[in-house]
Order: structure tokens, then sequence, then C-alpha cells
């Protein structure tokens, strides 16, 4: 179908839109016509949002109509019209409001949009490795979901080194575990990033629940898997930990030996962050407070309430955003890195039970961590980062070998995904010798 539609323009445009935009729109019109400019609007939960504030303003129906496809838009009317069956002079006299989305990013992120510097490819894909889809069981006997990556040049008649790539407190494989775990692959290394239990692919109830030992089974898991393979050296076989992972394979080593080198980046101590949040922020009243409520949620849960869910990354931006929160908003909620795995919804992701949440207060990983010695241990953290305390921490008391490099310039996040900031020298060679 072919026509044209002119309409006087209302741009909104910056922090806290999509809180302002049925109020704004209720003005022009009742009836909406929301144009996407891709599947990024979908997955990061601002079509939703977006309607959801246009319905409480009456400016919608309570009704969603089918696509149409080559504008990749959506009719919203009370009679469920389709936009492919409107007539031109039908469509003039609907008086709609349009409501574009995803364009430029101006409604999705924030007003300068997702920061793509240095080089910030998440969803990177490589012409060099190759990628199977790959299950195996924990010994609590749940399916841990992963991504096997290897070489294109791979000689699998013979024994090659394995890295194991554990993803961010709260996200999944495909953020941040899958561009290590590739970029690794085309250095010659067999790699598996996998979905920690509860999250992404894995197996788990509830969906988002805190289980630090499970965890740190998983990259046990992961051994069992990798270590089985008939052309993985199971004597060569370490751990790469991003973010909240570099706690839980640090967790997993000090009682698995067959992790022969680990390596942390950005990493978070979850236990220290949950008990006692960065530099020591939170007080003990503070403590026993969060520990009080997800007491309580207990009963409404055991008694068929609703799950509630705590910390991770706000959803929308305003003047009072902190800084940290706005770092983390630019990865997982802009199409730098949002990631919706199939069953869970924007609104859900990184974001764990209260409940469970408070386990990470018994949670001690560096407990003992001078015990992985002579393993080799390698943190790598930002000189820029919020979380470099944790790194300094981890190396302080771990025994040798082991080092602590600096990434000049960089800050927590930048370490996820920006492969300019990323030293993959240092973690190729710091593999190649402990392997």
């Amino acid at each position: 179908m072919n026509f044209e539609f002119h309409n006087p323009t209302h741009l909104v445009f910056g922090a806290g839109t999509l809180s302002r935009l049925g109020e704004v729109a209720s003005k022009h019109g009742k009836k909406a016509l929301i144009v996407t400019g891709g599947g990024s609007v979908k997955r990061n939960g601002t079509f939703d949002r977006a309607v959801a504030s246009l319905k409480a303003a009456g400016a919608a129906g309570n009704d969603r109509s089918g696509y149409y496809r080559g504008a990749q838009g959506c009719f919203i009317t009370e009679e469920k019209q389709n936009i492919g069956e409107l007539k031109m002079h039908r469509l003039r006299k609907l008086e709609m409001i349009a409501v574009v989305l995803g364009m430029m990013s101006i409604i999705s992120t924030p007003a300068l949009a997702q920061d793509m510097s240095n080089g910030a490819d998440n969803f990177y894909k490589s012409e060099k490795a190759s990628m199977q889809k790959v299950t195996f069981k924990n010994q609590y006997n749940m399916k841990v979901a992963g991504n096997l990556f290897t070489p294109n040049n791979l000689n699998k008649n013979t024994k090659n080194p394995a890295i194991i790539v554990g993803h961010p407190m709260g996200a999944v494989k495909e953020q941040s575990a899958n561009l290590y775990a590739i970029k690794m692959a085309e250095r010659g290394f067999v790699t598996l990033s996998m979905d920690l239990s509860f999250w992404g692919e894995s197996e788990g109830q509830p969906r988002n629940a805190v289980s630090p030992d499970i965890y740190a089974e998983d990259f046990s898991a992961a051994v069992d898997f990798l270590g089985t393979q008939p052309f993985v050296d199971r004597e060569r076989i370490g751990v790469l930990g991003i973010c909240g992972s570099g706690s839980f394979a640090i967790s997993a080593a000090k009682i698995d030996p067959r992790m022969k080198a680990i390596a942390t980046v950005s990493m978070y101590d979850m236990g220290a962050a949950s008990r006692n949040a960065l530099r020591k922020s939170l007080t003990l009243e503070q403590r026993k407070k969060i520990i009080a409520e997800a007491a309580e949620q207990r009963y409404v849960e055991f008694t068929g309430g609703e799950t509630k869910y705590t910390s991770g990354t706000v959803h929308e931006l305003n003047e009072n955003t902190h800084p940290i929160q706005r770092e983390f908003y630019d990865f997982y909620r802009t199409p730098r890195g949002e990631y919706t795995p199939e069953g869970s919804s924007p609104e859900l992701t990184t974001h764990p039970t209260l409940t469970s949440n408070v386990k990470f207060m018994n949670f001690y990983p560096f407990n003992d961590i001078e015990t992985i010695s002579p393993r080799p241990m390698l943190f790598i953290a930002g000189k820029n980062a919020h979380s470099i305390e944790f790194s300094e921490d981890a190396y302080k008391l771990a025994a040798q070998p082991k080092e602590l490099y600096i990434v000049p310039g960089a800050g927590h996040v930048d370490l996820y995904d920006r492969v300019d900031l990323i030293p993959w020298d240092k973690l190729t060679a710091f593999f190649d010798i402990s392997l």
C-alpha cells in the first residue's frame, strides 16, 4: 500500500522521554501510529513502555494490531484495524498521532544515545571462528547452556587448550562473554561462553535467582564438558570471569584444581558489594534493613504472591541518575549491549530476585584465595573503574604467581565490549604461557 501522510511534528527528546510520552501525545490525538527503526526497541522494552504510556494517557486503544513489515510500524486502534488494509481517505479521517521510536536511538536512549567509542562491539561476529550451541548438566542435574567456539583452522585430531568465559552478573552470555570467547577463539583457543544457572538459556527456577554456590558449580560443570571433548586437553583448561563471574570463577577454582589459569576482567566481588557496597558505603543498619525486607518478602512469595526483583540497571535516566547507573544503562539499555533472552522480558533483565539476592551476603570468594597458588591469576581492571577495589583486594590476598593489570583510560563497563581498550594481547599471552 502506498500513501502519503503529513502531520505537524512534535519532538520529545532526552532523559525521561517515555514517562512523558503519553501526556504529550494525548494533546494531538487519540489513536497512534508507532513506527520503529528496528528490533532493538522491541528487545529493550522501549516499545512496550511507549505503548503503556500512550494507553495510560488515553492516546491508544486496548489492542495492538499486526505489523506492516515494510514500514516496521504498528497501528493501534480500538477497532483492531490492520495498517495494511487502511485506505488513504480513511487515514486522513483518523486524526492520528505518529510516534517514532528507535530512529537514531532518540527515544530508546538518552540524548547522547549509546556511546560506541573505542570500538564498542558487543555483538561482534567472526569469520575466523565457528560457534556451536551446546548444553551440559551441572551436579544439580540442571541444564547449562553455552556457546562453543573453535578456530576455523583448529586441528581436532590434537588436544587443544580451552577457556571458559563467564558473563557479568545479571547479564547473559550474549553480553560480553560471547565477545571474549570469539576473540580468544580467533587467537587459537577453544572457548566456551555459558549462561549461569537461572539466567539466559540455562535451567533454574525461579528465573533470575541468585545462588553463588550453583554459579561456581556451573564453572566446574563447564570443565566437565570441555575436558571430555576429544579435541580439548583437559590439563590445559582456564577460566575467564567478567564482572561478577570473576568472583564466581575464583570461588570455583579454589576447590577445582582442573582450572589451570584464572583471569578476571572488571571483577565484582559480589559478596563484598552486597554486604558493604562500593567503598564500604553501606552501613550495618542499612544491610540489616535489606535482609529484613527480603525475609518478609519470602512470606509473600511462599503464599503465592508476586515475585519481587531488585538492583540491576535502571530503565530510564533523569537528572538524578547516578553516574554508575548511567554507565550500566549505556550498555544494558541501549542497542550497544541490550539483549533479552527468550522467555524473559526487558523489564526483568539484569534484575535478580530480592529474596535470593541476599545470599550474596554469605558469599566470601576471596577467603582462602591464596590456596589457588601455584596456578596463575591475572586481574584486569580499568584505571577509571568504579569496581577497581575488588581487583586490588583480590590481588593483595592472592599468592604468587599473580598480576594486577590496569588498563589506562578504561572504566568498568568499557571492558565489557570496547575492543580497542580490552587488552587482548595480555590475555592471549597469559593463557598461552599458563596453559
